[in-house]
């Protein structure tokens, strides 16, 4: 998974960080290398601040957009990660995460959810973004969609699955259906 998103970094770094004259070029992999865990460590944030079911819908349509809450948190989480652990400024930091962060994240989205790369996939993605390894996220979100309504036993299974904190199980079926 690290790999997958360190090289999704490195094909879009190009304007906002190897091309940026703010940084200097013996920076440019240092940046690159907290810009990745810093977008990881932001799922994480996100899926245990009450953001699972958006992170959980945006991995099951198979797309990020740069308005959901999810993209600004992590974005504003590799934002804070540039400034505190590089000292880049809050402008530079600001202008490599806004044009960094959506690409990668939606990137990311569409490679799980593509059948043919097999380099992610949606469990992967929340598995490491909830810690919970080994969890069927996206048999879970199938089987609630399935029929195109909940019943008690898709209920039962989500919450028996559910990581504590991560908002609820409200929260996490608001996101499968499209909330934000």
């Amino acid at each position: 998974m690290f790999e997958t998103l360190m090289n999704l970094v490195k094909q879009h770094a190009g304007q906002a960080v190897i091309n940026n004259p703010a940084i200097p070029n013996e920076q440019n992999d240092n940046v690159m290398q907290t810009v990745t865990s810093s977008i990881l460590s932001g799922l994480g944030q996100q899926a245990q601040g009450g953001g699972l079911g958006n992170l959980l819908g945006m991995v099951v349509n198979g797309g990020s957009e740069q308005q959901s809450s999810v993209t600004q948190g992590v974005q504003q989480h590799v934002e804070q990660n540039l400034m505190e652990k590089l000292g880049i400024s809050p402008q530079v930091a600001m202008s490599i995460a806004s044009a960094v962060v959506p690409m990668v994240l939606s990137k990311l989205m569409h490679k799980a959810s593509d059948p043919n790369d097999s380099s992610v996939d949606g469990n992967s993605i929340l598995g490491a973004a909830t810690g919970q390894q080994g969890v069927d996220w996206m048999g879970m979100a199938g089987s609630a969609m399935a029929d195109g309504k909940l019943d008690m036993n898709d209920l039962m299974r989500a919450a028996g699955q559910q990581t504590g904190g991560g908002g609820g199980l409200g929260g996490m079926l608001g996101g499968l259906f499209g909330g934000k």
